[in-house]
């Protein structure tokens, strides 16, 4: 018995020296490429002078030969840019997660608007063969820029080799639509899974405590469940049935076409494909959802007669990525009278936060900015989230009283998701503005924890002690005792009497009302403005209009409130950005492909979550379905 623990004890031993070389060696690497990133900005040529740089803004400005503005996303569409260490951005890269090519949404459909306007632009050619699943909300929105677009009377034409159901939404806008003789159409429909691992936890002996209210409060049924439960499947159903015939009607309307021909049983597209003997690209033509089959070297040449040769077997174009820091060049003098906008989009946990989680201290600060700012009149809170720690939702919701106490009217635009923390910090706005394909609601509280009393049990090992409270020592090694149980249930349903408080308050309605409406059930923007969870549909735009509006403002300025980077985290930015970006290209370009499928699902990054939520009383509002692919 001896030699085994002698054994176990220099495996563990092992282990520790192991993991810290790996730890000091990845920081002389990190280190050293700091010094050559130094060296090499102090020493290359490479770079443009100030006057070159000048002047080569200069030439490409004086530019007179009309292009066409290459639509070209490549990576994920969001509110915010993320904010990462380059430690986090190798790891997220080499999970198949990059966050360097994020597009921020506002920049989208602010230079499609820009080109409507700009004489050197001819037309937009759609090449979206790298942009990932993106909502039908934020797909709406860059939809309604391109409506603008083409009232400039210049031509849209989308080219792919094969479409997403994402990419081709955005598609079906343009006037013509150019595939791939060997491509198609992939229209799978939405659907909402998880992962449940019910079974898995009883055969380890794992003890799952769940404390919530709300019938529809699926978040925890993956831990207590085997499947999706009667009233979730039902709520699921409903509001994934709307989005999904949002998305067929619009692009019905878009092709000419009838709906039941985008949405076929399986059978009737058994019966359809079977005509074309598996050509997927021949029915798509014959049904309309394309408009011609060519290859590549068909399309380029249909495009240089459309907008014009280059002489190089191609067409004139400038891409998204290099117009985009031309229209965003311009510098304008801060005014009197400008409207605040405050991003809240990720999860919300307690604390300071980076982008891409919202930190109720952190987006509690913005608001605070804001209110203190004269030059700032009204604020519109862009809320983009699932929920996530009570604690900090109530934080961000103090923040918005605070302004409207101040006299400064707060709207708030809800976008893909504003749904349970989302909603609760969303409540007390002077308006709710959401469009009829976001998700809210979810208006439930839950708290879940494990204990491994049994597990440890069955290896031999007991857990023994003493403590000054019934309390002491409650955690992962002990069993829950039943009247702790009860009295953090207690607190669960005390949180969601004042969830409903809230709602009651500020929405108008009964506290019985609240909780018809309430239960935990996600609703999608129409059936909340039905319901009165929400005043009225409509976009950012609209938001902003009915900022400018309540605070009695006709002429204003945007001011994109941010939390500043620090000397060091811009130092890091500039030195190892690009180098983390690439080292984790090169992980993941050898990591297993199952790997990278399940880091990068959604039902694993749910699962992850659990390890990222930090309320101090361990009570989140928090819509596991409300993601959709």
């Amino acid at each position: 018995m001896k030699k085994l623990f002698r054994f176990i004890a220099s495996l563990f031993k092992w282990l520790w020296r192991a993991l810290s070389f790996a730890r000091q060696l990845l920081l002389n690497v990190l280190f050293i490429g700091v010094i050559v990133a130094i060296y090499f900005a102090l020493t290359s040529e490479t770079p443009l002078t100030p006057k070159k740089e000048a002047e080569s803004v200069k030439v490409a400005q004086s530019d007179p030969e009309p292009r066409a503005l290459l639509l070209n996303i490549d990576g994920p569409i969001v509110e915010q840019r993320q904010r990462l260490s380059p430690i986090d951005t190798l790891s997220r890269n080499a999970l198949g997660q990059p966050v360097e090519s994020e597009n921020v949404l506002f920049d989208i459909v602010d230079t499609i608007r820009h080109a409507a306007t700009d004489e050197h632009i001819n037309g937009i050619v759609l090449s979206l063969g790298d942009m990932p699943s993106t909502s039908l909300t934020k797909l709406r929105y860059i939809a309604k820029a391109l409506n603008t677009f083409k009232e400039s009377g210049k031509p849209v034409i989308a080219i792919g080799g094969t479409y997403s159901q994402s990419q081709y939404y955005l598609a079906s806008y343009a006037d013509e639509v150019l595939m791939s003789p060997d491509g198609m159409v992939m229209l799978q429909g939405y659907g909402s899974y998880n992962l449940y691992w019910k079974d898995l936890l009883d055969k380890l002996d794992v003890s799952t405590h769940v404390f919530r209210v709300g019938t529809y409060k699926s978040f925890v049924e993956p831990y207590t469940r085997n499947n999706m439960s009667d009233p979730a499947r039902e709520a699921n159903q409903a509001w994934l049935s709307q989005l999904w015939d949002a998305y067929v009607r619009d692009v019905a309307e878009n092709r000419g076409i009838k709906a039941d021909m985008l949405s076929p049983s399986a059978e009737q597209l058994l019966t359809r494909l079977r005509r074309f003997e598996g050509d997927f690209a021949a029915l798509s033509k014959d049904v309309g959802i394309v408009d011609k089959l060519m290859t590549r070297q068909q399309i380029r040449r249909y495009l240089a007669e459309t907008f014009g040769s280059d002489g190089k077997d191609s067409f004139e174009y400038t891409g998204y990525y290099d117009y985009l820091p031309k229209i965003q060049n311009g510098f304008s003098l801060p005014g009197n009278n400008n409207i605040a906008v405050v991003v809240a989009s990720g999860p919300i946990m307690d604390g300071q936060q980076r982008p891409g989680t919202v930190g109720g201290d952190t987006t509690a600060a913005l608001l605070r900015d804001a209110r203190l700012d004269n030059s700032v009149k009204a604020v519109v809170l862009r809320v983009d989230s699932p929920g996530g720690s009570a604690f900090a939702s109530e934080v961000i919701r103090n923040e918005v009283d605070a302004l409207r106490e101040a006299g400064k009217p707060v709207v708030v635009s809800m976008s893909s998701v504003a749904a349970s923390g989302g909603y609760w910090l969303s409540a007390s706005a002077d308006q709710i503005i959401a469009q009829p394909t976001t998700i809210t609601g979810s208006i439930g509280i839950f708290s879940l924890f494990t204990t491994f009393e049994n597990t440890l049990d069955d290896l031999g090992i007991q857990s023994d002690g003493v403590g000054t409270t019934p309390f002491a020592g409650v955690g992962l090694t002990r069993a829950l005792p039943d009247e702790v149980g009860e009295i953090m249930q207690l607190g669960i349903e005390h949180g969601y009497h004042r969830f409903l408080s809230v709602v009651s308050n500020h929405r108008n309605m009964s506290m019985e009302q609240a909780d018809q409406v309430a239960q935990g059930r996600v609703w999608t923007g129409q059936d909340a403005l039905n319901l009165g969870l929400v005043d009225k549909l409509g976009d950012f735009d609209d938001a902003v209009s009915t900022a400018a509006e309540l605070a009695g403002i006709e002429n204003y300025q945007l001011d994109w409130m941010q939390q500043p980077l620090t000397p060091f985290e811009q130092f890091i930015n500039d030195m190892l950005g690009q180098s983390a970006s690439a080292l984790g290209k090169t992980v993941q370009a050898n990591m297993p492909s199952i790997a990278q499928q399940l880091a990068s699902s959604p039902q694993w990054q749910s699962l992850t979550l659990l390890e990222k939520f930090n309320d101090p009383q361990g009570r989140y509002l928090f819509c596991l379905n409300c993601q959709y692919q």
